[in-house]
């Protein structure tokens, strides 16, 4: 009588079943390292630019390997000041970005957890009223709410201020809903458990609920991040001073309708300093972003 053949073995067939062939390799790759060019170039283009000289970028063709001028045009920028804006450094326009961002992103994440967990785990009169009225305000963005919210930080005194920018962007009904989605999958042993073993609301909060968010968290950390760097219209209007601009808005403020009258070299070092930030926090927080977007264990 014949042996049976062992479980994990698979013929050629199945193989060619649930494998790929060389050929589909070869054009995946293709397809890949085609997208990577075309997203890349520009930004490598604008790199190229940032190391050259004004009269070069004027004089078209711009060459397509990087210049001399590299330590003089960042130095100029970051230290010395950009046309246009007052002569402020482009490091203080990454100071107040970066300030704005994190605030929004962290501000964000706290104020949603928090109501995500009164939600979900705590009984009050009109708790689901409370919590749809929070997500009809996906309805309502600050374009629509502009007039308003600026009134009031005019009569707070917030102009041109951190607070001013940060404070009416913190307030997201999506993080909510996310975070109230998650925590309704905690299953109910589990609180229990916590009870019985005399946990408290905040113990119960930090010790148990924070530790299985983190992924989340990490996930809507670097969206939110990305968020709070790419805004325009609020920093437009709640920033009167130059020392008070963002990166995105000093981009637009650099830009004449004269070619002459920019110094598009120095635009181009803003352009780089600005991309530079979002790319370091997504690459720092890839695997964390990844695992928030995919991960189902809890």
């Amino acid at each position: 009588m014949a042996e049976p053949k062992p479980l994990s073995s698979a013929s050629g067939h199945d193989k060619l079943m649930i494998g790929q062939s060389s050929t589909g390799i070869y054009v995946a790759h293709a397809v890949l390292i085609l997208g990577l060019v075309i997203v890349a170039f520009p930004i490598y283009y604008t790199f190229v630019a940032s190391t050259q000289t004004l009269q070069t970028i004027l004089r078209p063709p711009l060459p397509l390997t990087p210049g001399s001028e590299f330590w003089n045009n960042y130095g100029e920028a970051l230290f010395g000041g950009v046309g246009r804006i007052g002569g402020v450094g482009a490091r203080t326009l990454l100071l107040n970005t970066t300030v704005m961002a994190l605030g929004i992103a962290v501000g964000k994440i706290v104020i949603s957890i928090l109501s995500a967990y009164a939600i979900v785990f705590f009984r009050f009169p009109f708790r689901m009223t409370i919590f749809w009225l929070i997500f009809i305000t996906l309805m309502l963005p600050v374009e629509v709410r502009i007039l308003p919210t600026y009134k009031v930080m005019v009569d707070l005194g917030l102009i041109d201020t951190y607070a001013g920018l940060i404070i009416p962007l913190i307030a997201s009904a999506t993080a909510t809903l996310l975070f109230r989605q998650f925590f309704m999958t905690i299953p109910g042993e589990l609180v229990e458990a916590a009870r019985v073993d005399g946990a408290g609301p905040w113990r119960f909060f930090f010790d148990i609920l924070l530790p299985l968010s983190r992924t989340n968290i990490a996930a809507l950390f670097v969206i939110l991040f990305i968020y709070g760097w790419t805004q325009y219209l609020w920093p437009l209007l709640v920033t009167n001073r130059n020392d008070m601009t963002t990166i995105v808005i000093a981009l637009k403020k650099m830009v004449s309708f004269a070619d002459a009258d920019t110094q598009w070299h120095l635009v181009m070092v803003t352009a780089i300093l600005a991309i530079v930030p979002p790319i370091l926090v997504v690459v720092a927080m890839q695997r964390w972003f990844v695992r928030g977007l995919v991960d189902t264990e809890k």
